[in-house]
């Protein structure tokens, strides 16, 4: 797990040719508390900014007089050649998403912007990011122990059966670096054996199945919204809160996912005590939820108070309930996933991330509309 310290210091360039979007961008990081953020509105600087800075994330607009982002990212691609490309695109344009994923950069976001999705994909790269710098550098100095250990293999069949352990250790704890360094691909979409340099097209082909995946547990959520078209039209006041809940529910999730695909691929995970690890979970859910709640069911009250709705209470009342309800499940559903793609015979870590975004969406959403429909009258 990488430290959200480490995460909120990591250095960060915005890349926007209009000022008032970069100044956007600016206040939503900083108000976040990203201690390291810069900003250009010359599309020209940046390769040379990131030659000298080596920025953790680039959030790059696409559409910019003079050079667009495609054309900086050729320019990124010859300096980051053998790294993680760490370029966050901003478009307004669908048909530039795909054409971006292609060109390298690994996540987008569209235009109008929404803070709590600028903070979660954000926060999302940059931990990937980070890690993959934690994984790279200790695969480099395990590599090279192992090197001299295969150097000196003859020796060290000479000696005792300790020494020879260990060097069995060493080459096993090497394999297991490499598999962790494509752990947070496969969990998007992207296939273990994938580099920079496999062909388009079957990057396309490997990718894009995920990414339709992805779309239909979506309109999944939107289904849910759709049916309480009904309250959201008599308490409009609800749709402020919908992103607060996915946000805070959605990250309960992550983090109960994390732990979990990490007992399961260092075998820390007994048989046995997955229920206990799923309870575990859904504690801290519960525990997490009820403190957020009271933040949350305070903001409401106050906004419905200022709107001078009567039923001000009752909204905060169905906030707190829903944000406590959210966080149970998305912690329970981000412990139990990976261990039911692994009961089927699947891959742990492949799609576990869709399917928990998709449950913690699902709950938040229904819970906040429908205990609104029941409770606020």
């Amino acid at each position: 797990m990488v430290d959200s310290t480490a995460i909120l210091n990591a250095s960060i360039l915005v890349v926007d040719d209009n000022p008032a979007n970069v100044r956007l961008l600016e206040l939503i990081l900083h108000s976040a508390g990203y201690a390291a953020v810069t900003s250009t509105t010359d599309p020209h600087e940046v390769c040379d900014l990131h030659s000298k800075n080596r920025y953790g994330l680039i959030v790059l607009d696409l559409q910019m007089p003079g050079m667009d982002g495609f054309e900086v990212m050729e320019g990124l691609r010859q300096i980051e050649s053998d790294s993680y490309f760490p370029v966050l695109v901003i478009t307004a344009q669908p048909d530039h998403k795909l054409r971006a994923l292609h060109a390298g950069a690994r996540d987008f976001l569209s235009k109008p912007l929404d803070r709590a999705e600028v903070l979660a994909r954000v926060h999302n790269m940059l931990e990937v990011r980070l890690l993959h710098q934690e994984t790279k550098t200790y695969s480099k100095e395990l590599e090279r122990t192992v090197e001299e250990v295969q150097a000196s293999r003859e020796q060290i069949r000479s000696k005792s059966e300790e020494v020879t352990r260990l060097y069995d250790k060493l080459v096993k704890e090497h394999d297991r670096v490499i598999a962790l360094s494509a752990q947070p691909g496969v969990m998007v979409g992207v296939v273990k054996d994938e580099s920079i340099s496999t062909p388009w097209y079957k990057s396309l082909w490997q990718r894009h199945r995920w990414l339709q995946l992805n779309l239909i547990t979506a309109f999944i959520a939107a289904g849910v919204v759709g049916l309480f078209q009904e309250t959201i039209d008599r308490l409009l006041i609800l749709t402020m809160f919908l992103p607060v809940l996915a946000g805070q529910s959605g990250n309960t999730g992550s983090q109960a996912l994390a732990v979990t695909l990490r007992s399961v691929f260092l075998g820390e995970l007994e048989l046995g005590k997955e229920r206990a690890l799923v309870m575990k979970e859904a504690l801290l859910g519960l525990l997490n939820g009820a403190l957020v709640g009271v933040v949350a069911a305070t903001c409401m009250y106050v906004v419905a108070v200022v709107k001078h709705m009567p039923n001000a209470p009752m909204l905060s009342l169905v906030v707190f309930l829903a944000m406590i309800g959210s966080c149970v499940v998305s912690g329970a559903c981000g412990a139990v996933m990976p261990l039911i793609l692994k009961k089927l015979g699947a891959h742990p870590v492949v799609a576990s991330s869709i399917f928990v975004t998709t449950a913690t969406n699902v709950a938040s959403m229904a819970l906040l509309l429908g205990l609104a429909t029941l409770l606020v009258k």
